[in-house]
This record gives structure tokens, C-alpha cells and sequence, in this order.
């Protein structure tokens, strides 16, 4: 994200009235957080609706509490200064987390959609249900405690987790963290929590930040592909994060790229992930060079790798190659499937350019259809550790703006 992109008030995605909400008046309020600052004739003209509706669904916002008029601060020459609908940031407070098996991160935000706090927690990697539950409550009284605010204060809480998540019905279906399957894990916290929890996987959760405080305020249609642990990829589709019809869909590291080939953590042969996450990296590293060793910390086997092949270590150089073929291959999917407005490269293995090379990139054009259409640009947004827990607090405010302004309505 640039500093430009930054800078631009207001959060939530552009879009037009049709595709943002079936109620007009969520469809307003929406609008006006994504502007930060809008009058009511802006509103009318942006979303196509009558000065009359606007004026009466505004009239409500207000009275609940949820919008005030500002005055906007500007020379006129004669007359009333015109008025400016700004969100009320304490109608609501929402967290965000991110969960993983090193260091839990949490961000607070206000409902006009403005960070408050951060915090992080160190985790001791151990995937006890039980322990994932305590250290997530001790990190939302951290945070909390950084804002200055008591956990009751907040409506919502959005928490994200590596893994086979169903953000409908809060399931955590199989996560690294935890060494048990099929949990219910968004009523667990919830429960210990005492506040309405949502979750959803963690690779979601970039898309949504970009969505919602990134470039994708602007776009409707684009992929947000992820590389850490594992290969996980955000789609939006008309200004929406879509996940399919059981919340199971984008598994995008685990697409098949070869018959019969490498074995992934999932348990299948020829998946993505198996030729590009860490463990796909690590497992061929103390080939290259003696000095990655195998019993080491994943981070420092990597780093020790990437070392030797900015040194011109051939074997490491051709690890990091190869998985970028590989990658370039999933990307090419991607586009034949999707046709996205642009694909935004996102995750701590961006830091090895390797994987992003001129070489690389040419070789998604290589696995499109040859259709005339230029293949949509490719990004590389290094945001930092929070932007997983920005994702989700998006996720909680967006929970609890169709929680207070009833879609039906």
C-alpha cells in the first residue's frame, strides 16, 4: 500500500448502490464511511437515489446515533456553509486478530474505521484448544488496555486463523494451531470472550484489507494471493469477498499443478503449497548448501537459503526458481478462471524477490489464454504484521454495521 493510498479517508469499498447492500440506508451509511466526509447532495449524485430519500434515511442515521453533520470548513461567499455527514467513530469499537503459532497480533479500530491500538502477543507454538483460547483473551485485554478501553466496550470481534475455515457457520474445520478438527471455534471464543465473534481464514483477511483501507477500495473485481506457511489466496468479486457456497473455496495452495507429485501437508500429492511454501523450500535446503540445517528454525533455514542464492549458489537460486515457476502456474489459473482486475502478491515470503523476478512474472503470460487480452497487473504489497488483523476487525465492522442497520430494511 503507498503512502498516497494511505492518506485517503474514509474506509470500505466504492461500490455502487446495486451490489453494496439491498437496504438503501445501509447502502448510505456505507458510503458515507467509505468518503469519510460527504454532503447529502454528493450522496444522491454518487449512488443515483433522490435528494428527498437521502435527506430521510440520513435523518434516521442520525437519530441513531450513528452519523453527524459537520460543518465543512471552506470560504463561502454568502449564505450557510455547507453540511458534511461524517460517521460517529464511538457509535461503535470493534477488535481485530490474527492468530498464529509464533505471535498473535490485535489492532482496535473505531467504526468511521480508524486504528486505535495495537498489540501482539508471543505464543508458545503448543496446539492446545485450550491454550489458543487463553492466549486469545489475554491478548484482547492487552489491547484493549493499549486503547484505554474495557472489553465490554467493544461490539464485535474478528479473528482470523490459518486452516480450512467456514466463516458462515464459524468453523474451524482443520487449523495448525489446534490439535483437534471440526471446531466451533468462533462460539468457543465467543463464550470466553463474552462478545460476538466471527473468524475466517487468514488469507481472507488481506483481501478484506485491502478492500477495506487498501487499493481495493477502488477495484471491483481482484485476488489477493498469499505466501507464508502454506499458499492462500483472498478473491473479491464485485466489491465482495467471495468464498463459495459452503465458505470452503479458494484454496488456491491446494490446486493441483502436478499428477502424482510432491506430497502436501494435506495429505495429497501435487498441490501448489507443496512446491512453494516454507516446507517445500526447507525440504530441498540442505541440498544446496550444508549450511541450511534441517533441525534449524524454519525462519533461519529460509534466511540462510535466500542467503546463498543472492551469493550465486546455483543449487538455492534454482529452489527459489522453481517454486516461482510453480507459482506463476497458479497465478495463470487464477486469471483463466477469474479474469481479475489485478493480483496483488501479499505475505512474509515476498521478501525473497526470487519468487517475483522479471523472469518469473513472464511466465504467468505463459500459462493464460492466449485471448488478445493483456493479462491483469501483478502487485507486490509488503504490509506489515497488523495487516491480517486489519482484515479482521474489517470483518467485525462489517458484521456489526449489518447487525445495526438490518439488510432488510
Amino acid at each position: 500500500m503507498s503512502a498516497q493510498e494511505a492518506t485517503i479517508p474514509g474506509c470500505g469499498p466504492f461500490a455502487p448502490v446495486e451490489s453494496a447492500a439491498e437496504s438503501l440506508k445501509l447502502a448510505i451509511f456505507e458510503r458515507i464511511r467509505a468518503e469519510g466526509s460527504v454532503s447529502r447532495a454528493q450522496i444522491s449524485k454518487a449512488l443515483s437515489i433522490s435528494p428527498a430519500t437521502v435527506t430521510t434515511q440520513t435523518a434516521s442515521l442520525i437519530e441513531m446515533g450513528l452519523v453527524r453533520e459537520k460543518d465543512v470548513e471552506t470560504e463561502v461567499a454568502r449564505g450557510r456553509p455547507p453540511i458534511a455527514l461524517i460517521v460517529e467513530p464511538r457509535a461503535h469499537l470493534v477488535a481485530g486478530l490474527k492468530l498464529s503459532d509464533k505471535e498473535h497480533s490485535a489492532v482496535i479500530y473505531d467504526f468511521a474505521g480508524n486504528q486505535l491500538a495495537s498489540a501482539a502477543l508471543a505464543v508458545s507454538g503448543d496446539p492446545s484448544l485450550e491454550l489458543l483460547l487463553q492466549s486469545t483473551q489475554e491478548l484482547v485485554i492487552k489491547v484493549c488496555q493499549t486503547a484505554g478501553i474495557s472489553t465490554q466496550d467493544l461490539s464485535a470481534i474478528g479473528v482470523g486463523v490459518p486452516g480450512f475455515v467456514n466463516a458462515s457457520t464459524g468453523t474451524a474445520h482443520w487449523s495448525p494451531l489446534i490439535d483437534e478438527t471440526e471446531v466451533a471455534l468462533a462460539d468457543l471464543l465467543a463464550v470466553r470472550l463474552g462478545n460476538t465473534v466471527v473468524i475466517d481464514n487468514d488469507a481472507n483477511l488481506i483481501a478484506l484489507a485491502e478492500l477495506w483501507f487498501g487499493v481495493g477500495r477502488h477495484i471491483s473485481d481482484f485476488a489477493v494471493v498469499t505466501i507464508e506457511h502454506g499458499v492462500g489466496m483472498g478473491l473479491v468479486i464485485n466489491h465482495k469477498l467471495y468464498s463459495g457456497a459452503r465458505g470452503m473455496g479458494m484454496e488456491l495452495g491446494h490446486t493441483k499443478v502436478a499428477l502424482d507429485g510432491a506430497l502436501c501437508r494435506c495429505g495429497q500429492r501435487g498441490c501448489l503449497e507443496a512446491y512453494v511454501a516454507d516446507y517445500a523450500l526447507i525440504r530441498e535446503a540442505s541440498i544446496a548448501s550444508p549450511r541450511c540445517k534441517p533441525n534449524a528454525p524454519v525462519h533461519e533455514v529460509l534466511e540462510t537459503l535466500f542467503d546463498e542464492a543472492k551469493a550465486n549458489n546455483r543449487a538455492a537460486r534454482s529452489i527459489f526458481e522453481r517454486a516461482g515457476k510453480y507459482l506463476a502456474m497458479g497465478i495463470g489459473n487464477v486469471v483463466n478462471l477469474f479474469d481479475p482486475q489485478l493480483i496483488i502478491l501479499s505475505g512474509e515470503r515476498m521478501q525473497y524477490d526470487f519468487l517475483f523476478s522479471d523472469d518469473t512474472l513472464g511466465e504467468i503470460q505463459r500459462h493464460t489464454l492466449n485471448s488478445g487480452v493483456t493479462i491483469p497487473p501483478v502487485e507486490i504489497h509488503a504490509w506489515g504484521d497488523f495487516v491480517w488483523a486489519s482484515g479482521a476487525a474489517a470483518m467485525a465492522l462489517a458484521k456489526v454495521t449489518e447487525k445495526t442497520l438490518d439488510t432488510r430494511g
